[in-house]
């Protein structure tokens, strides 16, 4: 008895355009002797099949289990259809639908198929600049629109030679529909320049930027998601200068090696990391010094931490192939400025630091930072969440309507919501000048774009000076929810790890506005996605000259001894007070007794300023947290000692900070180690704030924690609350998909909203 034919139509949605899923579809369909056709469409991928019933089923089977290494199906939907009676299988032009939903692959590293051609002198393609294949190369970047084909993108101004042609169209191929398929003969190509825009004629310009940097010159090179600053890691004149040129004082730089060898010679590779370092992401992975080592001291000063990454497109393999032990990677831009991804503008705005121009023809339609991650706490810590990641969404645990929320003013991202998906934007930056916020509203309609989402509600910070405050309130016909800063970071927690209901969430930053019109910022709430309420806060102390404080710590620690000690603190014997001008000091107490520019904070991030300051550490920054991110390196000694530490209940538990800080004044004047003073600062802020969940459980009844705010990313905290909080049976959560830091907080706006709105 002959089998009985049938015939299904598939919906495939998720990550399954520009990844080889078409031709993984064909050759699937051919060895199960399947007819039919498989097409993009604006939704995802397509197909119609007729076979016997088994082989359909196998097919559906292997399908959803044997998917190319970049693909990420999301939902597969399987109808009956009639049969029509296809002679073959065939895959067929882009079906163009009035919606759109198809999710984009990230721009994805040089895959090792690729990486074997590009130095194999027999290939065609052999140290061709732009290799790629469908497991490899830039997507997200490059997309001017969905669906993901070669006119949607900026490889159209590029025509294929019949060579690449051919590859193109040949389903059995690894480059067939490989958008930005090419080669030397028809593809994009490099060129040299110096700082006047004056091209340098060479037989092969990345040999001679490679010279260049090997003589200590500081090149701008064109790569993915924008350009790079880069110079020669061992060589610290080059390094130094790079820093002045730049003006990026003490910020550590990132570096780029060949290879995991390479790294090990500098730095300690734990598996994990290797893993992450070797990713098809390729983030920079932060990594344990060696020392001594050979890298400059002016990479990363006073910190015991390289951030490292090894290669991710053809071109930075080549320039690597140059015998460097690493190579600076610095984003090329001007301090506080998006980086610039035009050569025009980059020869503009870089033309003053760097000294030569590596750049290239084809277009980067969206910028995108390299990504930053470390292993904390036994898990990979997203710290920017960019390049490699994005435009994957957080799959949420319910369906939202589609936000817009806008996110806060440093570290920015966006976030749009679709269905049960989050999509955050790479990272943008400080909203802190025109440059940025132009490249903030452009990601924002760019990904609204793409992703075909037109929100009907938008969310955003309740500071009202951010410029993304200032755009929410400027749109139109929209609803507009606003969100409290320590809130968003709670729910941003529990939206990547799918909670709902009440839990204690430790929200501990810098800066966020509060309900009070003061400066929160080391809070304990209890928490839902759609209400919080405020249990627990460090004692209010003045933060004198308000923004001036963040950049001169010893305001701070001034405000927490007067705060301690009032008029006693002129006889106390403190680095800081010894260093800064009597006069400079006196003018800071007048301020606070007074209140004249001190607004009130409850800021963890401004107490570790503080203390920073009081222990001798640091006066002044040159970058956001470098003050408590020194104290967090300096803390080295094992101790089980703590200072003393209190709370009072005034409708909710004020922590008084007079204890801690007498504690470490008293320390100081007896000459107890800085490394001593630090690791007795974090022991105390475990023990204390374990205590008072401890506290708080019983009053509330909850033994669910989260954690999330820019401090925690200070590992000696992190790792050691969650410990802590375990030991005493809690459930903690923390972050792992997206940032602990204000990256993160849109995804928390818009969930916060998504609850409002529903109510």
């Amino acid at each position: 008895m002959a089998a009985e034919f049938v015939a299904k139509s598939l919906e495939i949605k998720g990550i399954v355009q520009g990844v080889g899923f078409r031709p993984f579809v064909y050759q699937l369909a051919n060895k199960y002797s399947l007819k039919g056709e498989v097409a993009n469409t604006s939704s995802g991928v397509s197909i119609s099949i007729e076979g016997t019933r088994e082989s359909i089923e196998s097919f559906c089977g292997d399908l959803a289990d044997k998917t190319p290494p970049l693909a990420y199906i999301t939902k597969i939907s399987v109808n009956s259809e009639p049969l029509e009676g296809f002679k073959n299988f065939s895959i067929v032009k882009s079906r163009e639908q009035s919606f759109i939903s198809t999710l984009i692959s990230p721009d994805v590293s040089i895959c090792d198929d690729c990486l074997r051609e590009l130095f194999d002198p027999d290939d065609r393609r052999y140290q061709y600049p732009f290799i790629n294949c469908t497991n490899c190369g830039p997507r997200y970047t490059i997309i001017d629109n969905i669906p993901y084909d070669r006119p949607n993108t900026s490889m159209k101004h590029f025509k294929m030679c019949k060579k690449c042609q051919a590859e193109y169209d040949d389903p059995e191929d690894r480059r067939f529909h490989a958008q930005p398929n090419a080669c030397a003969k028809c593809g994009p190509h490099v060129a040299l320049y110096d700082n006047t825009k004056r091209e340098i004629p060479c037989r092969n310009p990345v040999d001679r930027a490679s010279s260049f940097l090997k003589q200590g010159y500081i090149v701008a090179i064109k790569g993915l998601g924008g350009f790079h600053l880069a110079v020669d890691a061992e060589n610290s004149d080059a390094v130094a200068l790079l820093r002045r040129r730049k003006n990026r004082e003490e910020k550590p730089l990132a570096i780029m090696s060949y290879d995991i060898d390479r790294i090990r010679k500098f730095a300690y590779v734990e598996p994990e990391e290797e893993v992450l370092l070797t990713s098809s992401q390729r983030p920079i992975v932060i990594l344990k010094k060696k020392e001594p080592n050979s890298i400059s001291e002016e990479v990363s000063p006073r910190n015991r931490y390289f951030g490292t990454m090894i290669p991710y497109t053809p071109l930075h393999y080549i320039i690597l192939r140059h015998d460097f032990t690493a190579l600076v990677m610095t984003s090329g831009n001007i301090s506080e400025e998006p980086i610039a991804i035009d050569n025009e503008d980059a020869f503009e705005r870089l033309s003053a630091i760097a000294d030569f121009f590596l750049i290239h023809n084809r277009d980067i339609y969206l910028r995108s930072d390299d990504s930053i991650v470390k292993r904390t706490a036994g898990a990979t810590r997203i710290v920017r969440r960019s390049r490699g990641y994005v435009p994957i969404p957080v799959f949420l645990k319910k369906k939202v309507p589609q936000i817009l929320a806008c996110g806060g003013g440093l570290k920015s991202t966006a976030c749009l919501t679709k269905d049960n998906q989050a999509f955050l934007s790479q990272h943008i930056g400080d909203l802190e000048n025109l440059a940025t916020y132009d490249f903030f509203k452009l990601t924002i309609n760019h990904m609204k774009r793409i992703l075909d989402i037109d929100p009907e509600i938008i969310a955003y910070d309740l500071h009202p000076d951010y410029l993304s405050t200032r755009y929410a309130q400027k749109q139109v016909n929209i609803k507009k929810i606003q969100v409290q800063h320590h809130h968003a970071h709670v729910v941003s927690c529990m939206a990547e790890n799918m909670l709902e209901g009440q839990v204690i969430g430790l929200s501990f930053d810098g800066t966020g506005f509060g309900t009070d019109g003061c400066i929160w910022g080391g809070e304990v709430l209890i928490a839902e996605v759609g209400a919080f309420k405020r249990a627990a806060h460090l004692s209010y102390v003045p933060m004198p000259g308000s923004e001036s404080a963040i950049k001169e710590p010893w305001r701070m620690a001034v405000s927490y001894l007067y705060d301690a000690f009032g008029d006693k603190l002129w006889d106390l014997d403190l680095p800081v007070l010894r260093e800064i001008d009597k006069k400079n000091l006196k003018i800071i107490v007048d301020m606070i007794s007074k209140r004249i520019n001190s607004p009130y904070t409850s800021s963890l991030g401004r107490l570790f300023d503080g203390i920073a300051a009081i222990i001798g550490i640091r006066n002044r920054v040159s970058f956001e947290g470098q003050a408590a991110m020194e104290l967090e390196m300096l803390a080295g000694e094992e101790t089980q000692a703590t200072y003393d530490y209190e709370w009072l209940y005034e409708g909710l538990y004020k922590i008084a900070l007079k204890p801690i800080i007498q504690g470490v004044t008293k320390d100081v004047e007896h000459g107890v180690r800085p490394s001593e003073i630090s690791a007795k600062f974090h022991l105390t802020l475990i023990h204390l704030f374990s205590e008072l969940c401890d506290v708080l459980r019983d009053e509330r009844d909850i033994n669910r924690i989260v954690l999330s705010g820019g401090v925690f990313q200070n590992s000696i905290l992190l790792a050691g609350l969650i410990t802590s909080l375990e030991a005493k049976g809690f459930v903690v959560f923390s972050h792992k998909k997206v940032t602990a830091n204000d990256g993160g907080i849109s995804l928390g706006q818009a969930m916060v909203a998504a609850a409002v709105a529903g109510k």
